[in-house]
């Protein structure tokens, strides 16, 4: 690593950008950090002043990164949002409600006001009561149909225009390999998106679709913020383990194929001859 960080040829170097190779100092990654994401937000034209923000909070790294991010931003330069934080209790004894009560901690660190809602509450089962029944192999599944439509209702109580998750470049990666190893061309042509609408018709954003999640991890620990850090306790099974492990394999080699995936996924195109199936509420 150089002596010197490689952007402002000032401070020693501590850190090498996972995202870009360079070495520089923790000022300039922060610097850098903060503005990519502000320059994500202005070019897409995410939001509009005085709208009301929903922030999906679960406590782990990502959410937290976002929600301490977003109110940073918005007060820099003055976005005009009202923000608050939206977490879902999915119900999964020893991983949700501990993480939970990270998000409750981030509620008087960042001063927002926070909002839960459960499957129990919503559906009158919990994901302990789906895994009892269905098992492990498809649980997931079950999962993510059951989150998407708990953060639409939660949007609704709170009466918001617009909801920000914590999806990374990983995790956008992941979804155009996962679309590409299924055969599935309508939700490939649409999982680069970094604005989409749920049932609702409220729109949802992806602020982090081009940041690392390696150096949102950097982030939070340089910042020294906290996050809960434990994975699902379903996870594992999860179909995309296989193609995120095939990724970073991937990334070992060449650092710039996260964002070259999700380039090559931005413009992916059919033949206007070829007819999609309708999207999916699900």
């Amino acid at each position: 690593m150089s002596k010197k960080c490689q952007l402002c040829t000032i401070e020693k170097a501590t850190l090498k950008r996972p995202k870009t190779g360079q070495a520089i100092c923790k000022s300039c990654f922060f610097e850098v950090f903060e503005l990519e994401i502000h320059n994500t937000i202005v070019s897409n034209s995410l939001f509009k002043p005085g709208q009301r923000v929903a922030i999906g909070a679960s406590g782990g790294k990502d959410s937290t990164v976002l929600a301490y991010v977003m109110k940073l931003l918005n007060d820099r330069y003055n976005y005009g949002l009202e923000l608050v934080l939206l977490s879902v209790d999915e119900g999964i004894s020893g991983y949700r409600d501990d993480s939970l009560e990270t998000v409750k901690r981030n509620q008087i660190q960042y001063d927002l006001p926070l909002k839960i809602v459960s499957y129990k509450e919503l559906y009158e089962w919990s994901m302990d009561d789906i895994v009892k029944e269905v098992g492990l192999k498809n649980n997931c599944t079950f999962c993510g149909v059951f989150r998407r439509q708990a953060l639409d209702r939660g949007a609704t109580m709170l009466d918001v225009d617009h909801i920000v998750t914590g999806h990374n470049a990983d995790d956008i990666a992941e979804t155009v390999l996962m679309n590409i190893l299924r055969g599935d061309v309508a939700r490939l042509q649409r999982c680069t998106e970094i604005v989409t609408s749920g049932e609702s018709g409220l729109s949802r954003s992806k602020p982090f679709k081009y940041t690392y999640e390696k150096e949102i991890v950097m982030y939070a620990y340089f910042k020294e913020l906290d996050y809960f850090s434990t994975e699902c306790i379903y996870s594992p099974n999860a179909y995309r383990g296989h193609a995120r492990v095939f990724l970073k394999d991937l990334e070992f080699i060449r650092p710039s194929t996260i964002l070259d995936i999700i380039h090559s996924g931005e413009t992916f195109q059919l033949k206007s001859s070829i007819k999609l199936p309708p999207q999916s509420k699900a």
